[in-house]
């Protein structure tokens, strides 16, 4: 009996590896190996960056709440405990959306706290 290779699967999975790599520079976009190992890579970057976008927009909301509140003479550690202690369940997205986009009624959140 002859040797039986899937060959219709193989070409699919390695298709489906350089379709990924499509863009990257050099060997790694058409040398299956190669790109294998890129791509690997980069869906490791993609994973652990997933965790790391949502430590970034925190932090981004926090600098950005700060900015607002100094505008009214208060850090943000202060602004934010009095925020907490006042039962004012905004998150700091909305606030900073708040700071930046309508200061208005960022103003008006520091005065009730104040």
């Amino acid at each position: 009996m002859p040797r039986s290779v899937n060959s219709v699967a193989s070409r699919k999975r390695r298709k489906k590896i350089l379709k990924a790599a499509k863009g990257y520079f050099g060997r790694r976009k058409n040398v299956y190996t190669v790109a294998k190992n890129a791509v690997e890579k980069a869906m490791l970057y993609a994973y652990r960056d997933r965790k790391n976008n949502k430590r970034n927009f925190r932090s981004l909301w926090i600098v950005r709440i700060n900015a607002g509140a100094r505008q009214y003479g208060m850090s943000y550690s202060q602004f934010m405990g009095k925020v907490k202690a006042n039962n004012i369940e905004l998150n700091r997205k909305v606030l900073a959306d708040l700071a930046m986009n309508n200061p208005e009624a960022f103003k008006a959140i520091v005065e009730k706290v104040k």
